[in-house]
C-alpha cells in the first residue's frame, strides 16, 4: 500500500432523515439559499456544483452529472432534476456498506432482488427493494444516499481541476424515483454542510486530511494514550470508518490522531474497496411478460386506488364500487404508496388532502411529475370543501373533486365519468 499524507478533512456524522413529501422549501427559503451560497464562497469547486445542479433542477433534467478529476470520477443520478444517488471510483462499496449498517443496522439484504436491465445504480435498487418489502423506511434510505453524497461532494470539493459532463437519458420510466430522491434545497443543505466541514478542518490545521485512508499505527504506544482506540489502528478502516464505529466526527477523530502522526507513530495509507455485495437479480415486468407472451390471460377488473391515512373512509370506498365490478387498493402510508402505486398501476386514484406524514398537493405534484403516473386520473377526495381548494385542484388538474363522504351514487358517478371503459361485470 502506497503511504500517504493527504488527508481530507472532517464531518458531523449528521442524519438527514428528510420525509420525503415534505422536502418543500420553507417561505424565507430565498434569504437561506444566498446565505448558504456566501458560506460557499470560499470553495469555486461548490459554488459551480451548485450552480449546475440548481440548473438542473428547474430543467427538470433527466441523466447523468459526471465530475472528472485526474484521479478519480464522481457521477449524480438524476431524475427529473431530483438525486437518485451518487457514486464515486472510490470506495463506493465501503462507503455502502458504513452508511447502511449506520442508518439500516437492522436490514437484512441477504433476500434483496433488483431488476436485471435496470441502468439505475445497484445501490438505489437495493434500497427501493428495502422499502418496498417494508424493510426500511424511506427516511433511512434518503439518509443513506443524503451521507454517500456528502462524502462525495466533500472529496470532490478539494479537487481543483474537476471538470464536468452532462449525459442526457431519454428514458424518463420510474418507479419510486421522484419518492426516493433528493431536492435541490436538500441538495443545497449537503453543499452548505460540506463547506461548514471545510471551514472547521481548516481552523483544526486539518485542511489536508484525506477521510478515505486508514490510519496504521508504526510504533508501540502507551495504551493509556490510545485508551481503546487501538483496536481502530490495525490498517482495516478509514477515518470515515472509524468515525461511524466511535459515533464521533471525522474532525474529532482525525485530531485525535493527529499528534500521533506527527510523531511518526501513526501513518496514514491507502486501502482497497470492499468487493461487490451479492445481490438476487430478477426479471422486469417487461421480461416476464415477453416470455409469457404466448399465455393466456384473464382481463382483469378496474383497479382504483385510494390514497388517505383513514383505514374508515378506505373500507366505506370499499363497499361503494366492488359490487358494481370494481377493485379498491388502499394506500395509508403515501410515501411507501408510491411503490405500490407504480406496481399495481391502477385505473383512477382518489386521493386525500390532510394526511399526517405527507400534503395531498404534494403528493399530487409527484405523481403528476412521474411519466409511470402521468395519466392516471386523479380525484381529490377531502374533507375540506372550499372555494380555494377546489380550484387550486382544477387548476393542477385533478380530473375531480369529492367531499367526503361523498354518495355512493355521486362517487360512482365521478369513476364511470373519467375511466375510459366502464366496467361490464355480472
Amino acid at each position: 500500500m502506497a503511504t500517504k499524507n493527504v488527508m481530507k478533512n472532517t464531518k458531523p456524522e449528521d442524519s438527514f432523515h428528510n420525509n420525503t413529501m415534505t422536502d418543500t422549501k420553507p417561505e424565507d427559503s430565498s434569504h437561506d439559499s444566498v446565505k448558504n451560497l456566501k458560506f460557499m464562497s470560499g470553495n469555486k469547486q461548490l459554488i459551480q456544483l451548485a450552480q449546475k445542479l440548481n440548473i438542473l433542477a428547474q430543467d427538470k433534467a433527466i441523466g447523468t452529472l459526471v465530475l472528472k478529476s485526474p484521479t478519480r470520477k464522481e457521477r449524480l443520478i438524476l431524475f427529473y432534476g431530483r438525486l437518485l444517488y451518487a457514486t464515486s471510483d472510490i470506495h463506493r462499496v465501503r462507503r455502502w456498506e458504513r452508511c447502511v449498517k449506520c442508518y439500516c443496522p437492522h436490514w437484512n439484504r441477504a433476500t434483496s432482488t433488483i431488476p436485471s436491465d435496470s441502468d439505475k445504480p445497484w445501490e438505489y435498487l437495493l434500497l427501493y427493494d428495502g422499502i418496498r418489502k417494508d424493510q426500511i423506511t424511506v427516511s433511512q434510505a434518503k439518509a443513506v444516499i443524503s451521507t454517500v453524497t456528502l462524502e462525495i461532494f466533500f472529496s470532490m470539493s478539494h479537487c481543483l481541476d474537476l471538470t464536468y459532463q452532462w449525459k442526457k437519458n431519454d428514458d424518463s420510466r420510474s418507479e419510486l424515483s421522484l419518492g426516493l430522491s433528493l431536492s435541490y434545497w436538500e441538495i443545497e443543505k449537503i453543499l452548505t454542510k460540506v463547506a461548514q466541514m471545510q471551514y472547521f478542518s481548516k481552523r483544526a490545521g486539518l485542511e489536508n486530511f484525506n477521510p478515505n485512508l486508514v490510519p496504521i499505527l508504526k510504533k508501540s504506544v502507551d495504551s493509556k494514550v490510545l485508551s481503546n482506540q487501538i483496536q481502530y489502528l490495525k490498517g482495516d478502516l478509514t477515518l470515515w470508518d472509524i468515525s461511524c464505529k466511535l459515533k464521533k466526527t471525522v474532525l474529532t477523530v482525525s485530531k485525535a490522531l493527529l499528534p500521533l502522526i506527527k510523531k511518526n507513530f501513526v501513518e496514514l495509507q491507502e486501502i482497497p474497496d470492499l468487493p461487490k455485495p451479492n445481490f438476487q437479480l430478477h426479471l422486469t415486468d417487461a421480461q416476464e411478460n415477453e416470455e409469457n407472451k404466448d399465455q393466456i390471460t384473464t382481463k382483469k377488473k378496474p383497479l382504483i386506488a385510494c390514497i388517505d391515512d383513514s383505514i374508515v373512509v378506505a373500507e366505506r370506498l370499499r363497499k361503494i364500487i366492488e359490487p358494481t365490478g370494481y377493485e379498491l387498493m388502499d394506500v395509508q402510508d403515501p410515501v411507501k404508496g408510491l411503490v405500490k402505486i407504480a406496481e399495481e398501476k391502477p385505473d383512477l386514484i382518489f386521493l386525500d388532502l390532510e394526511m399526517p406524514d405527507a400534503n395531498g398537493y404534494t403528493v399530487y405534484q409527484f405523481l403528476r411529475n412521474a411519466p409511470v403516473f402521468a395519466k392516471i386520473p386523479i380525484i381529490i377526495f377531502t374533507s375540506r370543501n372550499n372555494l380555494i381548494d377546489r380550484s387550486r385542484a382544477k387548476l393542477m388538474g385533478a380530473v375531480g373533486f369529492l367531499h367526503k363522504p361523498g354518495e355512493p351514487e355521486e362517487i360512482l358517478k365521478m369513476i364511470e365519468k373519467y375511466l375510459s371503459v366502464a366496467p361490464k361485470f355480472s
